[in-house]
């Protein structure tokens, strides 16, 4: 099974141990890059931890998860190789991962989710990159 690696930051704290228990209880292997607490702290260090996590890690995906689910993806996709996409949906979860080759999901705690974020998790997770031409030629061209 695919391997999680997990981030966040005191503004996705919550949220990211309810992600890693519904994870879990699916079986995933979940790797939590932290925080380990609410306490106020930054959100660029856990998106880059994760996002080399993943990069280094063949075939493994992220979730981070920060208030708005934007700083952090913009930290996460930083990294060379990390392909970071903010979803508020399932649709978007899936055209990130289909389209985009996605790697990575980011979420907003204290935003509004248009569906069911565990939904948005699970399509992420269960999506696979479509490798059609005009994909691949875009993707291509993304770096």
């Amino acid at each position: 099974m695919t391997k999680i690696y997990l981030g966040s930051d005191h503004g996705g704290y919550n949220f990211k141990q309810t992600v890693c228990e519904f994870l879990e209880e699916k079986k995933y292997e979940v790797e939590d890059l932290g925080c380990d607490s609410a306490d106020s702290c930054d959100y660029p260090k856990f998106g880059k931890l994760v996002a080399d996590k993943v990069v280094a890690d063949q075939g493994s995906l992220g979730i981070v998860i920060c208030g708005s689910g934007i700083g952090i993806s913009i930290a996460a996709n930083r990294v060379l190789g990390a392909r970071a996409a903010l979803a508020n949906s399932v649709e978007l979860a899936e055209l990130g991962r289909q389209h985009n080759g996605a790697n990575i999901l980011a979420l907003g705690a204290r935003t509004q989710f248009m569906d069911d974020p565990l939904d948005i998790v699970e399509k992420f997770l269960n999506t696979e990159i479509d490798d059609s031409e005009r994909h691949e030629r875009r993707r291509a061209q993304l770096g």
